[in-house]
């Protein structure tokens, strides 16, 4: 029970860091909008979203929870020519571009979020994470995309 209370305090201050890096991330300037015709008006006469009557948007981050992404883990990289890949054969070593020792990406969706070592679980490969990127980091990294 007590793991679970420590699980939830460490949910709790993720999903303050996540609203405090939205919260950067919102333009200073809003754009105002047509309003719609009133044509479109009884296709929407249903619809209610949290925060749809003025009152502010709910940060609710059970409704994502479920959504699965891809986590990549990332050793090295290199660029070679397709000369040199046509030559590839079993036993061939490909020199990468990061150095033994040096942590390795881990990547969600493309996006690096941490870094970390290799380990070996049960005769399985996994990952312990040094370090975690913020997410005022990666909210940063992704406007400069």
């Amino acid at each position: 029970m007590a793991d679970d209370n420590a699980f939830m305090s460490e949910e709790d201050r993720m999903a303050a860091e996540w609203a405090a890096a939205l919260e950067e991330a919102k333009p200073t300037e809003t754009a105002v909008a047509a309003p719609a015709p009133a044509s479109a008006a009884p296709q929407f006469a249903n619809f209610s979203a949290p925060g749809a009557d003025g009152a502010p948007p709910v940060n609710d981050l059970n409704m994502i929870l479920d959504i699965p992404v891809q986590l990549t883990v990332e050793l090295g990289r290199t660029r070679i020519p397709i000369k040199n890949i046509l030559q590839l054969a079993q036993g061939s070593v490909v020199e990468l571009d990061t150095l033994a020792g040096e942590p390795m990406d881990v990547l969600v969706n493309g996006y690096l979020i941490a870094q970390g070592e290799v380990v070996v679980v049960n005769e399985k490969f996994g990952i312990r994470l040094t370090d975690i990127v913020t997410p005022s980091e990666r909210m940063r990294r992704l406007s400069r995309l």
